[in-house]
């Protein structure tokens, strides 16, 4: 018989996870470090994790979340909406510190870009194109366009930021990323 998960270690240890990334960053962290952190033996930890990368991995998709893009029938402020969780997440919360060193690590790793596809980047774009998708059904948008671009080029200001910082990840950022996108989407004239 399978013993069920308990959650309150999950909790426990995404917690810890949180809390040590915040006090000493992403290169110090340790699974050791994390177990005394939350009170449970590193076993239990590698039962759910197979390394600190892919619990770092799981503390990104706790904290910004996978289904970001509201569908409410306005196109811009859903974008919006989806788009400032992005900023939220990588500018109120120790994620954003430690993005660099967990995108370089996504490099080395495939197995673990694979996890953090399908676990973090993949849910969000699947929201945001649900959204686009409904818009360009009611005709608010043109049918003919790339998503993936549409999507890569939504969210890719607020990464290129988070990753080197040069200047504020904020709301306004948000604002100028869907619109500057909405500017080609505009459904074309029947002439």
């Amino acid at each position: 018989m399978v013993r069920a998960r308990d959650e309150r270690i999950d909790d426990a240890v995404l917690a810890a996870t949180l809390e040590l990334l915040g006090e000493n960053g992403y290169a110090e962290l340790s699974i050791g470090s994390v177990a005394t952190r939350a009170g449970v033996h590193r076993p239990a930890i590698y039962r759910r994790w197979p390394s600190k990368r892919h619990l770092v991995v799981d503390v990104v998709v706790a904290h910004i979340g996978t289904d970001p893009t509201p569908d409410t029938g306005d196109l811009r402020a859903d974008l919006v909406a989806g788009i400032t969780t992005l900023v939220a997440g990588l500018s109120e919360t120790v994620v954003g510190r430690i993005l660099p060193a967990l995108v370089a690590d996504l490099a080395a790793d495939p197995e673990l870009a694979r996890d953090f596809q399908s676990a973090f980047f993949q849910p969000r774009r699947d929201s945001t194109a649900a959204v686009l998708e409904s818009a360009r059904l009611r005709g608010d948008i043109r049918s003919d366009f790339d998503l993936d671009f549409v999507l890569d080029a939504l969210a890719s200001p607020i990464y290129y930021r988070a990753l080197f910082r040069h200047l504020p990840l904020d709301a306004l950022l948000a604002e100028q990323s869907v619109d500057s996108v909405l500017l080609t989407l505009t459904p074309h004239e029947n002439s």
